[in-house]
């Protein structure tokens, strides 16, 4: 006889009292679970308000700070730290600004797509659904010995599969296509911006944020579309799966055990949570040390000549190697933390929210669920086997959205390098530069330069006023530069190397900002610039000619192949025409032309666009003094202004003005008499000639006195 409580009397025993509990508790089953599910649902929008209301300060505090102007220059030695990658309230934010690219508007093909795939989502839960319920009927035919209504669902299972079996394949199709599309648009969008205002230039020679904006345009913008669209997949189906069997569960199970092992499973994931590694700053670093890899192999190929010349391929061996083996370090260390990782998940997942899923399915075979009529053996098999079926649905869809959480990390990491492009070209655009500062002059003095912007103004003629020279590195070669080209004054510019000539040319350009003082420059189209080594794009020989004009803009102008025929007998290379292929052919021209035809074409370019002014660094210095004759008589018969950059002194007779910068900051703007300057020229070689035999002279002097 079991012993009565001493705490309470008999009629009270605990056994009593649970019972009278579990009655109240039953007479009041709705209201207690509408209750709970309310409170439930008002934390979770508590918890979403509070997040965006966090990241909106967030978004405006940064907003505030990114709209003041200036150039943010770090000084030397002060590195710049290096953002930290989660999924946090900065990844939706950039998430955010990259869907609205992606998914331009609401009758966008996009968007489009997007439903198709959510009905396909759709279509393939209930599809599963179903065959769970057909699998529990198929056991229970099976247990009850029902032969022909066992073959008869069998019938009807393969005919479901079908359908299955379409929809699982539309869903992979639709899935690629987002992908595809998620790429085009984000391509389509950086280009714009890339190669618009000189930003392609802007990125790599006034800002050093973004190392390798042609790994981040190519293969990073790929992966986060990849990444976004097997993304949704893997966040909408689970959760949709999830929502329609706990559902069906909760029904034959009952809500209150579905809670409880939801609550356990919330705690197991949280703990999970807690422990998994930062995988998105992992990828981050990843798809960094992997475009640096790749960049001391384009380095490599870039300067393969020189390299071969020094014999450094040993050295270059070194740096190689080194930066690979920096890559292979930091991936072995996330194949151990995967390995951790997948180890605690799988535990977890598989077997212990199986174990959890079993307890769950008994609850129908042990206890007697309130409404539920008597079943028989044949019954709860098949109850089992749906349930057995829905839950294992139901916890492969949890485990899939627990898995999801290092999809997401991953897509952080994606996300946080395209946005990082992204807010660089903004800041481009908007005249805010941030470059680290080498210079050996004062820093502070050079920041203050830096900050600092001027006035730029269209004009007929090129005027410079109080301008700052500055070089790439930080160093204000000229501080207040100021002279003035009228059309028709050719002018010649003589300086050592790294005295600003290049700047100065980069000013012209629109490459480089104006950092103070009053710049008045014709329009864009009316300066053409001339290196030493042209550009040679890749396309036809016709292309060479009038790049970077195309086809449609030269016939536009009115200008036929036969004129381009006549340019080119100017600067007599008519015959490269006559080659296989004609003004069709197309070549790597920089391997096919020597050096000298390379200049010609640059110089037959010129005189295709017949600009006011032209800047010619250096582009004379692998032709004859006859070609050279040609191409400067013929640019002055076009009416274009001649700014030269060049020792040469065949070139003196060309120009009416010189400015002549002498390297320590100071330079000289005035008239250019050439023959004048020759012979003092001439004369100071003389005499430079003469002072060097002084010491033999000497020398001599001594041995006869002797």
């Amino acid at each position: 006889m079991a012993a009565q409580s001493k705490l309470f009397p008999p009629e009270r025993s605990i056994r009593h009292l649970f019972s009278r509990l579990a009655a109240t508790y039953l007479r009041h089953r709705k209201q207690i679970s509408r209750t709970v599910y309310l409170a439930l649902f008002a934390a979770l929008v508590k918890r979403v308000h509070n997040a965006i209301s966090e990241q909106k300060a967030a978004s405006h505090h940064q907003e505030e700070l990114r709209r003041r102007p200036g150039t943010s220059s770090l000084g030397e030695g002060g590195d710049r730290p290096r953002k930290k990658v989660e999924v946090n309230r900065e990844f939706f934010r950039n998430l955010l600004r990259l869907l609205k690219i992606v998914i331009p508007g609401w009758r966008s093909k996009e968007l489009r797509l997007l439903f198709g795939h959510s009905v396909f989502l759709v279509l393939r839960t209930l599809l599963s659904l179903y065959v769970a319920e057909l699998d529990g009927r198929l056991v229970s035919n099976l247990v009850r010995g029902r032969g022909k209504d066992f073959l008869l669902g069998l019938v009807w299972w393969m005919i479901v599969a079908v359908p299955a079996t379409f929809t699982n394949s539309m869903l992979s199709y639709h899935q690629c296509k987002l992908a595809l599309s998620y790429r085009k648009r984000l391509t389509d969008y950086i280009h714009d911006k890339y190669l618009s205002n000189m930003t392609f230039y802007a990125i790599s020679a006034l800002d050093d944020r973004v190392k390798n904006p042609d790994q981040l345009i190519t293969v990073d913008v790929s992966r986060f579309s990849d990444s976004l669209a097997e993304l949704y997949s893997n966040l909408a189906k689970p959760i949709l799966d999830m929502a329609i069997y706990n559902y069906s569960l909760s029904k034959s199970v009952g809500g209150e055990g579905l809670f409880i092992m939801s609550l356990l499973v919330q705690l197991s994931a949280n703990v999970m949570r807690a422990l998994t590694p930062p995988f998105g700053k992992y990828v981050a670093d990843e798809a960094r040390l992997e475009g640096e890899f790749r960049f001391l192999h384009s380095r490599l190929i870039d300067y393969s000549e020189e390299v071969a010349l020094y014999h450094g391929h040993e050295a270059e061996k070194d740096t190689l190697d080194k930066g690979y083996f920096t890559l292979i370090k930091h991936v072995n260390r996330i194949l151990r933390r995967r390995l951790y990782h997948g180890f605690m998940e799988d535990f977890v997942i598989k077997y212990f929210w199986g174990a959890l899923g079993l307890i769950l399915c008994s609850i129908p075979v042990f206890f007697r669920i309130p409404g539920q009529v008597t079943q028989t053996m044949g019954d709860r098999t098949e109850s089992f086997v749906t349930n057995r079926r829905m839950l294992l649905s139901s916890s492969d869809a949890f485990g899939r959205l627990m898995f999801s959480y290092k999809e997401i990390s991953e897509l952080a990491g994606h996300t946080a390098r395209v946005s990082s492009l992204l807010e660089v070209m903004d800041d481009l655009l908007a005249g805010r530069f941030e470059k680290k500062l080498v210079s050996s002059a004062s820093t502070e003095e050079n920041s203050a330069i830096l900050s600092g912007r001027g006035v730029v103004e269209e004009s007929d003629s090129i005027e410079f006023t109080d301008v700052p020279i500055v070089s790439p590195n930080g160093d204000v070669l000229v501080r207040k530069l100021s002279f003035t080209v009228h059309p028709g004054d050719h002018l010649l510019i003589v300086g050592p190397n790294g005295c600003g000539k290049s700047s100065l040319f980069r000013i012209l350009g629109g490459l480089w900002p104006v950092y103070g003082g009053q710049v008045k420059k014709p329009r864009f189209d009316d300066i053409f610039y001339i290196p030493q080594r042209p550009y040679l794009s890749r396309g036809t020989l016709r292309q060479q000619v009038i790049y970077p004009d195309g086809v449609r803009e030269m016939r536009a102008k009115g200008i036929t192949d036969d004129d381009l025929y006549e340019i080119l007998s100017v600067v007599e290379i008519a015959s490269v025409v006559d080659r296989p292929g004609g003004w069709d052919a197309e070549e790597e021209w920089r391997d096919v032309l020597s050096g000298g035809l390379q200049q010609r074409i640059a110089m037959a370019r010129l005189f295709y666009h017949r600009p006011k002014f032209a800047i010619l660094d250096e582009c004379t210095s692998s032709v004859t003094l006859e070609i050279e004759r040609v191409m400067y008589e013929t640019a002055k018969k076009l009416g274009t202004t001649l700014m030269t950059v060049s020792h040469r002194r065949s070139l003196w007779k060309y120009h009416k003005k010189i400015l002549q910068f002498d390297g320590q900051g100071s330079y000289i703007f005035t008239g250019l008499d050439w023959e004048r300057r020759l012979k003092l020229e001439d004369e100071k070689e003389e005499l430079d000639l003469q002072l060097r035999m002084v010491p033999e002279l000497q020398r001599r002097m001594a041995e006869l006195s002797a």
